[in-house]
């Protein structure tokens, strides 16, 4: 494939995730915390295009789609793509499994489903995260910061502040402090900076 074939069918990436003080992002593969109002947001976030018949491709490890709660597929405007060196057998709901990152960004930017394709939002895993950050279509970190504590096992990856950089106000995203349940949080867009930034 040549590079203007890749240019051409280029997608915009973007990470989502909610992280407690410590950067946890989950236990057990389940979310360490119940904020309807924040997943929703998420789910809000995930499943919306702005071309009627384009759809968002979701990436997620396997662990990561297995956390997910089957009752919310299949989600609107999404198609599913699992990365795993393992799986043989497509899982239910997903409509391809990719053996890496890269297999996907192949799938994602190459027709038929380059012409479909509005957003490429990673949801997960660790792995998958740190991989896709560095991607240089990855535009945008979203990142609901929970301000409370919360015992995880899993932890979003460091990132460069200063590559991506926090956006006081960012369009479509409420820049207040929500309260559910007694935890306070906000959510936060980090925006990858350019050379004139």
């Amino acid at each position: 494939m040549c590079d203007a074939e890749v240019k051409n069918g280029s997608k915009p990436i973007k990470l989502i995730a909610a992280a407690c003080r410590n950067m946890g992002i989950g236990k057990n593969g389940t979310l360490p915390w119940n904020l309807p109002n924040e997943f929703k947001y998420f789910l809000d976030k995930i499943t919306t295009v702005t071309q009627p018949g384009k759809k968002n491709l979701l990436v997620l490890g396997r662990i990561s789609y297995d956390g997910l709660d089957e009752k919310l597929l299949p989600l609107p405007n999404t198609i599913i793509a699992v990365v795993s060196r393992s799986l043989s057998v497509l899982p239910k709901y997903a409509s391809y499994i990719c053996q890496n990152e890269e297999e996907m960004v192949k799938l994602a930017s190459t027709s038929p489903l380059s012409e479909e394709i509005e957003t490429i939002w990673i949801l997960g895993g660790v792995e998958c995260y740190r991989t896709m950050m560095l991607h240089p279509w990855c535009e945008h970190i979203y990142l609901t910061n929970i301000m409370a504590e919360f015992e995880c096992d899993t932890f979003f990856p460091e990132f460069d502040r200063n590559v991506f950089k926090l956006q006081e106000k960012y369009p479509g995203v409420p820049s207040e402090v929500q309260e559910e349940n007694g935890i306070q949080y906000v959510f936060q867009v980090y925006q990858r900076s350019t050379v004139d930034d």
